[in-house]
């Protein structure tokens, strides 16, 4: 991790590894979490495999839906680590990646009360991690940790 470059969420999730890895693998459960409410989002496609393809679009209404995440895995070990990115897009074509070019990083371990939960999400120079934190990084990125621990917990 490197601070002038990184951006960072560590939380401890009163749930079992597999159903926060879950969480992130099932559509309709990434559905439910991944946007901070009140806004929606649709998974429009899911192949957690390495090459394979994160398209999400996202919705203020409920009703109109606009483009929100095109991004590609790069790393997919099962209930350890995930990794993909938005500067290749799911068609593994160079991507003009909004709102920041980046690569996040989750990794699961188990912990005594249930999963030690982080995030990294690595920006090419300190300019993009500078925006991503002005853009709301902790808040967002927060905010959806936080419902992502609701959903799993409750299960």
């Amino acid at each position: 991790m490197n601070p002038e470059l990184d951006l960072t969420v560590d939380r401890v999730i009163r749930a079992p590894r597999a159903a926060v890895w879950r969480a992130w693998t099932d559509p309709d459960r990434l559905a439910r979490w991944f946007l901070p409410a009140p806004s929606r989002l649709r998974v429009e496609r899911l192949d957690v495999r390495p090459g394979g393809a994160l398209v999400t679009s996202m919705s203020d209404d409920g009703v109109a839906f606009v483009p929100h995440l095109d991004a590609t895995y790069l790393v997919v070990d099962d209930q350890v680590r995930i990794v993909f990115t938005n500067v290749i897009d799911s068609s593994w074509r160079p991507a003009d990646a909004h709102p920041v070019p980046m690569t996040a990083e989750i990794a699961l371990a188990d912990h005594p009360d249930g999963t030690d939960y982080r995030v990294i999400v690595r920006h090419g120079d300190p300019t993009a991690r500078a925006q991503h934190e002005k853009l709301g990084f902790a808040d967002g990125w927060g905010m959806v940790t936080a419902q992502l621990a609701a959903l799993t917990e409750a299960e």
